[in-house]
């Protein structure tokens, strides 16, 4: 018999995610046309393309936002594809963490109650929400912008605070789109660092949707996406 790591996730054999054969469209218009990718347990990858090759929709259909129409998403050996909307809705409020271009925080809500809110909407006791989210502002190097609404933070700032959110319940799959695009390169690089730093701490897998290399060298491997096809590359060591 398996048994489970200490920290009571899946133990970790072959990939944690699998897309295959995805195909999506929106109209007439294909965005994805056979697509497929893995990403194992902790694995940090790189999706890249250009503009309108597909690789949000990558994104959104391997964390069960969209649904694909043909193709299938494997997490942890459960089929997504199959799942009712309510229920890919609690398994994307209790394994996955997202973090978007423009963050996406709550606006009439302070940056404490901004990352205690996934905490919350999982019947975590309020008080102890707070200390956990207290404790990953800290970990974001933004503990001083917790009583701020979003709105009187800096991009840089609100960027790591919504890192911070993704990351409160310990999800097992972050997705991050494009998430240094709204930023300066030096808030990119800060955004970047304290993201990969906490999933490899927490063993949480990132995929990651970028267009820019300084990011993408952050992953240990890329996929690219173009005209709704993936190629895998082996990150060379």
């Amino acid at each position: 018999m398996t048994t489970a790591p200490p920290d009571g996730r899946p133990p970790a054999a072959g990939p944690m995610l699998v897309g295959t054969g995805l195909h999506k469209s929106f109209g007439v218009n294909a965005a994805l046309n056979g697509a497929g990718i893995e990403v194992g347990r902790g694995e940090i990858v790189a999706v890249m393309g250009p503009s309108g090759s597909g690789k949000s929709t990558l994104l959104h259909c391997l964390a069960g936002i969209l649904r694909v129409d043909a193709g299938s998403v494997g997490y942890l050996g459960q089929d997504l594809t199959a799942l009712p909307d309510r229920a890919r809705s609690a398994l994307r409020r209790r394994e996955f963490g997202f973090v978007f271009q423009f963050g996406q925080l709550v606006p009439e809500l302070n940056c404490l109650q901004n990352v205690a809110l996934p905490l919350r909407l999982g019947r975590r006791p309020r008080h102890a929400a707070t200390r956990v989210a207290r404790a990953w502002l800290e970990r974001l190097e933004v503990a001083d912008v917790a009583a701020k609404l979003p709105g009187e933070t800096s991009g840089g700032q609100a960027q790591r605070v919504a890192v911070a959110r993704a990351l409160v319940t310990e999800p097992n799959v972050v997705f991050a789109d494009e998430p240094t695009g709204a930023l300066d390169s030096l808030n990119g690089e800060r955004v970047m660092r304290l993201l990969v730093d906490a999933s490899r701490q927490t063993g949480a897998a990132v995929v990651l949707v970028t267009h820019e290399a300084r990011v993408a060298a952050y992953a240990d491997r890329e996929v690219i996406v173009r005209d709704g096809r993936t190629r895998d590359l082996a990150r060379t060591p």
